[in-house]
């Protein structure tokens, strides 16, 4: 018979809890008033955005894409990837990370000298 492994126990106190939600900074005043992107394009998942623009006909893409602010062209396909690119880009527009903002860098005594010789 295998021996079991024994392990030590992880103290509650060493251990973090996350809420798995990535966490986004507005950038703009409509996020920060609680505009969540999804008006525009209906929704912000990739997926179900292009799914939803290849069951559109050429008429119905090309009235959303008046909607959305692109010009409407007669090629299908050139139309379907013009706006799957400017819904990736409203996309990340909308979910910028939040950056950790390190302090102050302290600079050695020499580096400040030499920085100060211009004053």
């Amino acid at each position: 018979m295998a021996a079991k492994k024994i392990r030590a126990k992880k103290s509650v106190k060493n251990m973090s809890q996350t809420h798995a939600k990535q966490e986004f900074q507005p950038t703009t005043l409509d996020q920060i008033w609680g505009d969540t992107g999804s008006s525009a394009y209906g929704t912000m998942d990739e997926e179900v955005y292009a799914k939803r623009v290849d069951d559109m006909n050429l008429s119905d893409l090309q009235a959303h894409a008046s909607t959305v602010g692109i010009i409407p062209i007669d090629n299908r396909t050139m139309l379907r990837d013009r706006l799957l690119r400017e819904f990736r880009k409203h996309v990340a527009a909308y979910q910028k990370p939040i950056q950790e903002v390190d302090g102050p860098k302290t600079l050695s005594a020499q580096a400040m000298k030499i920085l100060s010789e211009g004053r």
